[in-house]
């Protein structure tokens, strides 16, 4: 385009134009970025620490927000327990190592309903995930399967020592609940509940359908849990029962996690405390090996 010339002489200054080169696109182009960020991908490192909170916060809110059926009802359940034995059976007159019947029961009775929970919710968080098809949500985001085996255990650990809390608080209404070892109440509290929180995902993983996941708790959680010791003493059983009890790991669970509380014990405490480090360890690299591997997680 050819500039008029004033009357003057000298020629106007040209006029911007918008075509060519860098013409509509580039006035757009500065607008937009002017009033939006750039965003700039952020550094994960070793540990995805925003990730791993995240699935932990999942995994708790997960049974908090239906209250009354992951901690009401298992401690009404342990109540339940409790008056059976307490009433029905005469626990309250008899006695095991010097202390009342019903106070050797209430720390078998929590830790029972501990691990039991501490079971149902990683294996039912994975198996409800895969049932209903929203397992990719899990596996897509950046988190290793180390992190997700944390964070499952994490949140069965919540689960279980919440119970093992609210239990502990209900039945020190009927029985006298002193404690003796803080530290074998809280190792055994801890450690037991891992324990089953990492078989959980063990099952929650093998599992397809909910029957699956309730046969494992039928057939091996709550029989292991019921022949360790939660009601008697082992001198009361013959020498190979004896011996099979000993070969539990869940007996030394519930022997010392008792011992914490009555300071009585039927097995040796570095034995059971040395037996529940090796389960988890071994427990832990096996359910890790597990997710990494995507077996029936993975198409």
């Amino acid at each position: 385009m050819i500039p008029e010339i004033s009357p003057g002489g000298t020629p106007p200054p040209p006029t911007p134009s918008l075509e060519g080169r860098g013409g509509v696109e580039s006035v757009a182009g500065s607008c937009v970025s002017s009033s939006i960020p750039i965003l700039h991908p952020r550094p994960i490192g070793a540990v995805n620490w925003l990730g791993l909170g995240t699935m932990i916060d999942k995994e708790v809110w997960r049974f908090l927000t239906i209250y009354a059926q992951t901690i009401i009802a298992p401690v009404v359940t342990t109540l339940l327990f409790f008056v059976v034995f307490a009433f029905a059976l005469g626990g309250d007159q008899r006695s095991i190592g010097g202390v009342s019947y019903l106070t050797f029961l209430a720390p078998g009775l929590i830790m029972m309903s501990m691990a039991q929970n501490a079971f149902v919710n990683t294996s039912s968080s994975i198996v409800i995930s895969k049932v209903q098809g929203n397992i990719v949500d899990v596996l897509m985001p950046p988190l290793s399967a180390f992190e997700l085996t944390i964070g499952y255990a994490i949140g069965g650990i919540a689960r279980g020592l919440v119970v093992g809390g609210a239990s502990v608080v209900c039945l020190s209404f009927f029985v006298d609940i002193s404690i003796h070892s803080v530290f074998f109440v809280l190792y055994h509290a801890v450690a037991g509940a891992m324990m089953l929180a990492l078989m959980g995902v063990i099952g929650g993983v093998w599992s397809e359908r909910f029957d699956h996941m309730a046969a494992a708790q039928n057939f091996i959680v709550m029989p292991a849990t019921f022949l360790s010791g939660t009601f008697y003493t082992l001198d009361h059983l013959p020498e190979a029962w004896r011996f099979l009890c000993h070969l539990n790991p869940f007996f030394y669970m519930i022997d010392g996690f008792r011992y914490g509380f009555i300071g009585v014990s039927d097995g040796t405490l570095l034995i059971g405390v040395l037996v529940m480090f090796v389960v988890n360890l071994a427990l832990l690299g096996a359910t890790y090996a597990l997710i990494d591997s995507g077996y029936k997680l993975k198409a």
